[in-house]
């Protein structure tokens, strides 16, 4: 796994995803089209060199990454709002006669600091009440100020549990998926193609979940130190170390991503946890938002070729094994079950095929088995005992059809015609004289040979009952011969 350096965020139906000075916005339309912005976005720490030192780029880099956030949320929203809440008021219309053009930036940094202030009174001040009221079991600070932090982490992750069974979150939360697994994808040496995204993981070790866990875990670490007994006071600094705070949690972070080993693993995984809560697995369309997101900031081909496999001698098995151990992995966990997508695509009007025999008779066996589950098989039976009935019916038509067919072309076979099946008395005569000619000769050919395959004549007449020939009587034919009819054409139905 290698760092690719892009990251992202998940907004209301769609996906933003930033790499160094650019960032783009990916939203699923209610019309189902993509839309994709893409923006320019220089960082100040190119310019001010100071805001590259270690904490203070992880502070920098925490309100840069807000900011940004709800800039993008706000602009995703703009979607699917309702257009009755498009309509300027009162307060829009007083906030552009007084700040013009930078009303808009004044209320994003109004909205960043509600957000802040927000944060610290739920995770910040709650928890730091609620310990204080065990004072009266607990005389230690020290333990105090622990209890404190265990509180604040069951409140995060009550939090988290309660607005992940709201819908719109639960699709935000499974764009938030897409993106990890984008970025695994890349960072595991994949190409991003769908099948390769759905099979990566949606777990990330630099996911703002993991982040926002480490932020609690430093926290307790730092408060256990605060043996100030004024409660002003103590508030007060744990708000102006929050900024500290942050920025070691960055570190950290940064850290654990770059570094792949068993301390790293550990440090991870309880924000690995978390992310169970905070990502669902996407469906297909929302893969689809994310893979436009991340090309229109990220060349993952040159990345792939020049940074992930530059020491490789054959880069296209060494990419092949990769996704190979993607798609084992994806197996292993069981995503191939998943759902594929959630746009619901109506089907064409088509006519009606009809069915032939066969596929009706496949079709009931079908039933057959579904019925034979339910114990209610008398569908099943007097749908096949239809087809049999219809079947029968068919062959008989077409029985009668060839017969009928026959008859009026008057075929003439060896004085056989098929319009009259009686036989007439001349060609029966005919017959018969041609019969018995034909058995003079073979008598005759028989009685010059003295043996004729190890039997003489004598043995063949004595036999001629067990034999069934009479070599005398074979000319003489009963006069109900002549009135004898030709059997008819036979169906497999026809008695």
């Amino acid at each position: 796994m290698k760092l690719s350096g892009i990251g992202g965020q998940a907004v209301i139906e769609g996906i933003m995803m930033r790499n160094q000075d650019k960032y783009s916005v990916a939203i699923r339309k209610p019309d189902n089209e993509i839309e994709v912005i893409v923006k320019e976005n220089t960082l100040a720490t190119k310019k001010y060199k100071w805001l590259n030192y270690p904490i203070i780029r992880g502070v920098f880099n925490f309100f840069d990454s807000l900011v940004t956030g709800l800039s993008v949320l706000n602009y995703s929203s703009t979607f699917y709002e309702d257009p009755s809440e498009r309509e300027k008021t009162k307060i829009d219309e007083i906030g552009k006669n007084i700040f013009k053009d930078k009303f808009e930036s004044i209320l994003m940094a109004v909205t960043v600091i509600l957000s802040i202030f927000l944060a610290v009174a739920l995770f910040m001040v709650v928890p730091y009440l609620v310990s204080r009221a065990l004072a009266v079991v607990v005389s230690s600070k020290g333990l105090l100020n622990f209890f404190e932090g265990i509180i604040r982490l069951i409140i995060f992750v009550l939090y988290l549990a309660l607005i992940s069974q709201m819908g719109d979150i639960k699709r935000t939360f499974m764009y938030h998926g897409a993106e990890h697994k984008c970025i695994n994808c890349i960072e595991n040496g994949a190409r991003l193609t769908p099948e390769n995204v759905k099979n990566s993981s949606r777990y990330h070790k630099r996911c703002g979940t993991s982040f926002l866990f480490i932020v609690m875990f430093v926290s307790i670490v730092f408060f256990i130190f605060i043996r100030i007994d004024n409660t002003v006071a103590q508030l007060i600094i744990r708000i102006l170390l929050m900024p500290v705070i942050a920025g070691v949690s960055y570190e950290v972070i940064r850290f654990a991503g770059k570094v792949d080993n068993k301390f790293t693993r550990l440090l991870s995984k309880p924000g690995m946890w978390l992310q169970k809560l905070t990502t669902r697995e996407p469906d297909m369309d929302m893969i689809e938002v994310a893979i436009k997101a991340v090309e229109k900031v990220f060349d993952w081909e040159k990345f792939l070729v020049e940074d992930y496999y530059k020491d490789s001698t054959d880069i296209v098995a060494d990419i092949e094994s990769s996704e190979r151990e993607l798609a084992i992995a994806a197996v292993h966990m069981g995503k191939t079950t998943k759902k594929t997508r959630s746009i619901s695509v109506e089907a064409e009007d088509k006519e009606e095929k009809e069915l032939t025999a066969e596929e009706k008779y496949i079709q009931a066996a079908k039933e057959f088995e579904t019925a034979e589950k339910d114990n209610s098989l008398e569908s099943v039976y007097e749908t096949i005992e239809e087809l049999e009935n219809e079947e029968s019916t068919t062959v008989d038509e077409t029985a009668d059809f060839v017969i009928e067919s026959l008859e009026e072309s008057k075929v003439e076979d060896e004085g056989i015609v098929f319009e009259e099946p009686m036989l007439e008395t001349e060609t029966v005569s005919e017959f018969d004289d041609e019969l018995d000619s034909s058995a003079k000769d073979a008598k005759e050919e028989v009685e010059e040979s003295s043996e004729v395959d190890g039997f003489v004549i004598e043995d063949l007449e004595e036999n001629a009952e067990d034999a069934d020939l009479d070599f005398e009587y074979i000319d003489e034919e009963s006069d109900d011969d002549e009135n004898e009819e030709i059997p008819a054409f036979k169906s497999r139905n026809r008695k």
